[in-house]
Parts: structure tokens; C-alpha cells; sequence
């Protein structure tokens, strides 16, 4: 009996599994899967108003702001409020400058310095350095560079 079956199993195919097909198989469903979970996500949005601009609004004309702008060459340049036009000072002049605006405005001294679009960054820090020691608390660094003198 023995051999008779052995004769009988060797005219069958051995069964083989392919894994090549189950593979791309197992790949095309994981994509779907992710496929689906991105679209299932939902976006939601907040509505808001935000502000609009007044076109025939004019700067404030009584604005006392300091404009301080530091130049690529190492010059600085002072402007007192929107109105005037910018005055170029040497280094030695910015500290008496703004112990004077402090004198005169007190609490609501206000400056915004300004560079163009090479300036080095060691002198701004040089500015907000003299600003702080003039103890003027509202200062801020305008982030849009310009051309020099704006």
C-alpha cells in the first residue's frame, strides 16, 4: 500500500502560493484605506470679519512717533512723526536726540526703527540698545524693509 500511493502523488502539482499578486493585492487596499480616512477628514473654516481700510483716511497728523532707520552704510536717520521728512544724524547724535523726545513726551514717547534692505543688524541692536537706556518703553522694529532716507 505504501507504494502505491507514493506512485499516486507523484502525477499531482504540488499547490504553491504566490505572493507576488497577494502583495500588490494587500498594497491596492492600503491605499484605498488611506484614500478613504483623507476624505472622510472634514475642514472647517471660522468665520471672522476682519478690518477694512479706509481709503480717504489720512495719517494722523498729530503723530509724535520717532522713526529711527539704520542704512547699509551705517547711517541713521531721524524722522519725527508722519509729517516731516527724514533728517540724517550721525551715531553721536542718537543718544541726546532721544533723551530730549523722552524729556518732551514722557510716557507716550514712542519709536519704530526702521532699516533698508541691506542694514546691518549689529547697529540695530546698537539703536534699541540707546533706546532702552533713554527709557523709552514703546519701541518697535518695523518688519517691511525700504529705501534708504524713507
Amino acid at each position: 500500500m505504501a507504494g502505491t500511493s507514493s506512485r499516486a502523488d507523484e502525477g499531482k502539482k504540488k499547490a504553491r502560493i504566490e505572493i507576488i499578486p497577494l502583495i500588490d493585492v494587500i498594497f491596492f487596499l492600503l491605499a484605498t484605506f488611506v484614500l478613504f480616512t483623507l476624505s472622510l477628514q472634514r475642514t472647517a473654516d471660522i468665520d471672522i470679519t476682519l478690518p477694512k481700510a479706509d481709503p480717504n483716511s489720512r495719517p494722523n497728523p498729530e503723530d509724535t512717533t520717532v522713526y529711527l532707520q539704520v542704512s547699509d552704510e551705517g547711517t541713521f536717520y531721524w524722522k519725527f512723526g508722519n509729517q516731516s521728512a527724514p533728517e540724517l544724524i550721525g551715531p553721536s547724535e542718537i543718544i541726546p536726540r532721544l533723551q530730549d523726545y523722552k524729556n518732551r513726551f514722557g510716557e507716550n514717547a514712542r519709536v519704530l526703527l526702521r532699516g533698508d534692505t541691506k542694514a546691518k543688524f549689529g547697529a540695530a541692536v546698537m539703536v534699541l540698545d540707546e533706546v532702552r537706556n533713554a527709557g523709552i518703553d514703546q519701541v518697535s522694529v518695523e518688519t517691511v524693509s525700504s529705501t534708504t532716507g524713507r
